[in-house]
């Protein structure tokens, strides 16, 4: 028997808060006090020579600013460092050229977020089988919904235990977003089969045995058009419908540089709990199906995709305007919407944490080339649904995403793989491995 071999693992688990009003302002208030603290570091940082920026100099004026603003003190001193730091982090994370440069957070398109660094102050009980309580600094005790075990009491010790947390919201109200570390066996190597994934519009998720994933939802409504809100049932649907024009018509009544009307904000959040109960069910798919994924296959291959060229709009220019502009953008919508990023996301870590891999490939002419004959002739594509080999030795036809993912598959087998490197990928091909069919 091998020795047991054990491994730290960190991973969040997000609960719902149930908040009376009276909480629910407190938790406006800090959050606001966040965002409005992340700006005045932003106007400093943009006013400081390049020669003086520090992260001491940042701090000392975010003391300052607590001493001088009153309003500023609804925010625990714990979260104003820890919105000092996510400033600079942002900055890195930029500098380092995994995102974009920080930027002003407006009060409307802003998420309202709140960070708990300390694990401590949480000071986390289980009252009841579905209830937990949570301690949030300057708020008081809060219920939570209790759907996992948490390591608290005496569950918790140096190596399992709740290093802190963040308070988010959304349209559906406040939730907490715990931080968890914990000690757990390193899984063995999982035995399953390997199997290709194909991410496409109208089969979200094809694999090459057959096995496809799907949600049941038609991505497109019977015009043709991109059903942005195909995750809501049909009175849903109506009432979202209702709320925009109700939305509009109050928005035709106010005046240039004017100040949005109560009602008007009121109609906002109600198109704001829709969209978030879409977008709740959207990842509860995406989870449940990644999940049954990586417990049955040891190896999953996918495509490396360029997700935000794939996006771009085909506008153009007006000296070399773009073709099929409308197509173009509801196609962008229906892959915005699959959220293929997300998913490729998940099942990195569900797959290690059961023992498997994860593998990606180059995604040229996967979906071109016959998984029978392997030939790429023109025309094969006949619809978006559908594959058929032109070549007249073949002739082969099915389901077109299920032949992408078949080549998926197949380009792992052959050995060749993607290594992402200084930020590109780079093909390399394995040895040792024997050229074997996808079928």
């Amino acid at each position: 028997m091998g020795e047991l071999v054990w491994e730290k693992r960190q991973f969040g688990h997000r609960a719902r808060l149930a908040l009376t009003p009276a909480q629910v302002r407190l938790m406006d208030d800090q959050a606001h006090a966040a965002r409005a603290m992340w700006n005045q570091l932003h106007d400093l940082w943009q006013m400081t020579p390049k020669c003086q920026r520090a992260l001491t100099r940042m701090d000392q004026a975010l003391r300052q600013a607590r001493k001088e603003i009153d309003w500023y003190g609804v925010l625990p001193a714990q979260a104003a460092q820890a919105v000092l730091k996510a400033y600079f982090q942002a900055w890195r994370n930029c500098w380092d050229g995994r995102a974009d440069e920080p930027n002003f957070k407006a009060r409307f398109r802003t998420a309202l977020s709140v960070d708990i660094p300390q694990g401590r102050d949480l000071q986390i009980k289980r009252v009841h089988r579905r209830w937990g309580m949570v301690n949030i600094p300057k708020v008081g005790r809060v219920r939570f919904r209790w759907t996992r075990d948490l390591p608290v009491g005496k569950l918790a010790d140096k190596e399992n235990r709740i290093t802190g947390a963040r308070l988010v919201k959304d349209g559906l109200g406040w939730h907490i977003a715990f931080r968890i570390q914990t000690l757990e066996l390193k899984p063995e190597p999982h035995q399953g089969p390997e199997v290709g994934i194909d991410a496409g519009v109208n089969l979200p998720l094809a694999l090459s045995d057959g096995n496809h994933q799907d949600h049941g939802r038609p991505p497109r409504l019977p015009d043709g058009t991109a059903d942005r809100d195909k995750w809501l049932n049909p009175d849903e649907k109506a009432k979202l419908l209702r709320l925009e024009q109700r939305a509009a018509h109050r928005k035709s009544f106010r005046k240039s540089k004017e100040r949005s009307s109560n009602r008007l904000h009121v109609t906002y959040d109600q198109i704001r709990q829709l969209r978030a109960r879409a977008t709740r069910r959207a990842i509860d798919w995406q989870h449940k199906s990644t999940t049954a994924i990586a417990k049955q296959y040891g190896t999953v291959v996918v495509e490396q995709l360029q997700i935000t060229n794939m996006v771009k709009s085909a506008k153009g220019t007006i000296e070399s305007p773009g073709r099929n502009v409308a197509q173009k953008s509801g196609l962008n919508r229906s892959i915005s919407q699959e959220a293929w990023g997300r998913t490729v996301t998940l099942l990195t870590y569900k797959t290690a944490r059961n023992g498997g891999t994860l593998v990606k490939v180059p995604a040229p002419n996967t979906s071109l080339r016959c998984s029978a004959c392997g030939f790429i002739t023109p025309g094969s594509r006949e619809d978006q649904a559908t594959f058929v080999c032109k070549n007249p030795a073949c002739g082969w036809s099915a389901n077109a995403d299920w032949n992408a993912a078949r080549n998926v598959l197949h380009l792992y087998r052959i050995g060749l793989v993607t290594i992402p490197a200084a930020g590109r990928a780079v093909v390399r091909r394995t040895r040792g491995v024997k050229p074997a069919a996808a079928r």
